[in-house]
């Protein structure tokens, strides 16, 4: 198996896990024409690709999804509720005052009145709203429908529907599927997204798993976790650095809340209290670059599991938000 991260953390996501025979993308955070180019930088074929697989609707998961499916005609893979919560994302409803929907009834009441005619049979006003008796006169009619032509022609085409997609299949949480030889367990995490998922996935004997995005470790994620080979897992921010940093106190809130992202801190507890040690390769992704140091995020989850004999067979990777990490293969 082979996992290729593209970009990970706060302003896209997206990762290539494969097996000898199948190859999913997971999330599609970047735009179409970036995700391409980086997939070319570590010599993974778009073309190959089989499905596109969805973590949750943010943006930064799934900013070019519906331009690169529609590209290469493969189908996505949402849990229904996030599939939904995407569709209303990309086709949210408008809203107006009464006084401003008259204003726009009056509006369109003297456009109308504008683009009546007024030069035949010697009339000297129209009435809004009502239709006059059509000119008997040929010139002013062959006047009249070139006009309307011309004006039909001007009329911008409408705009292909942002959610539109080659094929949609739906997993549940808690429930294993498989695309192609790769089988994928979904697993519930906890964040603030209409229903956010972690993945393990399992081909040919091997284990890679994925979680971000998480605002705690509960036990169902520290199940999932276990005898994992390659692991992607989250250590967004450092606790002081968030705390001093740029953002405003309510963003601050929500990513140190229990639906926010693990911190540098919470990543290494886990690593030193209740990771088993199997993985051959531990991938720290989705770094924020405004509240984390990718060397504090390092040396906490080396100073984790460096004092366990057991785990000294790990390496800890970090992954990038401006380049892609080259591919890990087992």
């Amino acid at each position: 198996m082979r996992m290729t991260v593209l970009a990970s953390g706060s302003k896209g996501n997206s990762t290539v896990i494969a097996s000898s025979r199948t190859r999913v993308l997971v999330d599609a955070g970047l735009s179409c024409r970036e995700l391409l180019k980086r997939m070319a930088q570590v010599n993974e074929d778009p073309a190959q690709l089989d499905a596109i697989l969805i973590t949750h609707e943010h943006q930064d998961h799934v900013a070019g999804l519906s331009v690169l499916a529609r590209r290469l005609g493969i189908p996505v893979f949402f849990t229904e509720p996030t599939h939904r919560a995407w569709v209303r994302m990309l086709t949210p409803r408008t809203t107006m005052t009464y006084a401003q929907w008259l204003d726009r009834v009056q509006q369109e009441k003297l456009a109308r009145a504008e683009r009546v005619p007024h030069d035949y049979q010697g009339a000297a006003e129209v009435i809004v709203g009502t239709l006059p008796t059509p000119p008997q006169d040929p010139e002013i009619l062959s006047t009249l429908c070139a006009e309307a032509a011309e004006e039909e022609d001007l009329t911008p085409a409408p705009k292909a529907d942002p959610t539109d997609l080659p094929a949609v299949e739906y997993f549940q949480s808690g429930s294993n599927f498989s695309i192609g030889d790769i089988t994928i367990t979904p697993f519930t995490i906890p964040h603030d997204a209409a229903d956010p998922c972690g993945f393990v996935f399992e081909a040919e004997g091997i284990r890679m798993a994925l979680a971000t995005d998480l605002g705690y470790m509960p036990p169902n994620v520290k199940a999932a976790l276990k005898r994992i080979d390659v692991l992607l897992l989250e250590s967004n921010h450092d606790l002081e650095m968030l705390k001093d940093g740029p953002y405003p106190w309510s963003v601050k809130q929500r990513v140190l809340s229990r639906v926010g992202h693990l911190s540098n801190d919470a990543t290494a507890e886990f690593l030193a209290r209740d990771y088993d040690g199997g993985a051959a390769y531990i991938v720290l992704g989705h770094l924020s670059e405004a509240n984390n140091a990718p060397e504090l995020a390092l040396l906490a989850a080396e100073q984790a599991i460096g004092g366990r004999m057991t785990l000294l067979g790990n390496r800890v990777l970090l992954a990038q938000q401006s380049a892609p990490l080259g591919s890990i293969c087992l």
